[in-house]
């Protein structure tokens, strides 16, 4: 048994909800998801990837990113390039693509992730314009990449401030003149804990069952940011915008600056 299994069954367990909630009032940096465990059970993992379109159909909701940041970039006389940090199941940015199709826009996104296991879960989307790479945005930036929108989502908690402060020196690098570069996650708070303790409760023992996505959802929230925690430390330039449910956007790009 791995130890991420292990810590599912009891070796190591949530905070129980009251205790949680209490402690919401400050960010919780030690906690890890269980899911970035290398030694991860590779079945739970799987079905985690596989499971993550059905949590992000609702919290992150990408037909809203994709009418507001992307479709905004696309033209039908120009194939755009997107690139995606942190792409872990590869769902978000699939959707993305179907949707620029629908409308006729051309569109190309390119999936990052150091994380083999994540774009080797990626891989299972037989897409031509859809490219998952195990790279980090470092790895782009040397490479001299440039995409019309740059966006991640769900990566922010993981980071602590000097990897915060690297990734937004990246985007900053990577967006093409005219571009945009958004990375949203969850707003840490007691609605967005008690929302998703609740909304996921009664799907625990059957469509979630083997997976992290509960357990991990919960850690993801009590690591996450707040928005004036994020204003306080962020370059000139960027803004934070929140967005529901319990959404925070950091967003950079010309037409932010004027």
């Amino acid at each position: 048994m791995s130890r991420a299994d292990a810590a599912l069954r009891g070796g190591l367990r949530e905070p129980g909800l009251l205790r949680a909630l209490a402690g919401l009032g400050e960010r919780d940096r030690r906690s890890r998801e269980r899911m970035d465990d290398p030694a991860a059970d590779p079945v739970m993992l799987e079905r985690t990837y596989r499971r993550f379109a059905l949590v992000n159909r609702v919290v992150s909701r990408p037909a809203a990113v994709y009418e507001e940041w992307v479709r905004p970039r696309l033209s039908a006389t120009h194939r755009a390039r997107m690139l995606d940090i942190g792409a872990g199941g590869g769902d978000l940015p699939i959707r993305i693509l179907q949707l620029a199709r629908r409308d006729g826009l051309p569109l190309e996104v390119v999936a990052i992730d150091p994380d083999e296991r994540a774009v080797r879960a990626c891989s299972r989307f037989d897409d031509p314009a859809f490219r998952p790479r195990i790279a980090t945005s470092a790895d782009l930036v040397a490479e001299g990449e440039a995409f019309d929108v740059v966006w991640s989502n769900h990566v922010l908690h993981h980071l602590t401030a000097p990897e915060l402060g690297a990734l937004l020196a990246d985007t900053e690098r990577l967006v093409a003149p005219g571009g945009i570069g958004v990375h949203g996650d969850i707003e840490r708070g007691r609605g967005a804990y008690l929302g998703f303790w609740a909304a996921t409760l009664p799907f625990a023992w059957n469509v979630l069952s083997g997976s992290y996505i509960r357990p991990d959802g919960l850690t993801s929230i009590r690591r996450s940011h707040t928005a004036p925690e994020l204003a306080r430390v962020l370059p000139e330039g960027w803004r934070v915008k929140r967005g529901f449910p319990s959404r925070l956007e950091l967003v950079w790009g010309s037409e932010i600056l004027r």
